[in-house]
């Protein structure tokens, strides 16, 4: 199993953060199961205040290029992006038209 971690911000708005989180509590079928057909088994989003964080789990056929690739012929998907980017706003430091910012892990503890 290999696991990531992402960050976004929301737009500072609490309004917008409960639709946000509304949305998020029935993701329809379409878009579950494209996370799913990428390769990911797991996926779970955190929130403080308007920072998001994301774990994800995947298995051995995941790519971010073919996910990238399959989001992108996803209608659903495409909709569903278009939709977020209302109450997503870039992290600071994120490229031009980046939303989830993959995070470099810098301390693991294990027994």
């Amino acid at each position: 199993m290999t696991q990531y971690t992402f960050a976004l911000d929301l737009v500072n708005d609490p309004k917008l953060i409960a639709e946000y989180e509304k949305y998020h509590r029935s993701v329809s079928s379409e878009i579950q199961q494209s996370i799913l057909d990428a390769g990911v088994t797991k996926m779970q989003i955190f929130r403080f205040e308007n920072r998001l964080f994301m774990i994800m789990e995947v298995d051995d056929t995941f790519t971010f290029e073919r996910k990238a690739n399959m989001d992108a012929t996803n209608p659903k998907v495409q909709e569903w992006e278009q939709l977020m980017w209302k109450y997503q706003s870039a992290i600071p430091g994120a490229k031009e038209n980046e939303k989830w910012v993959l995070m470099k892990q810098i301390f693991d503890l294990k027994k």
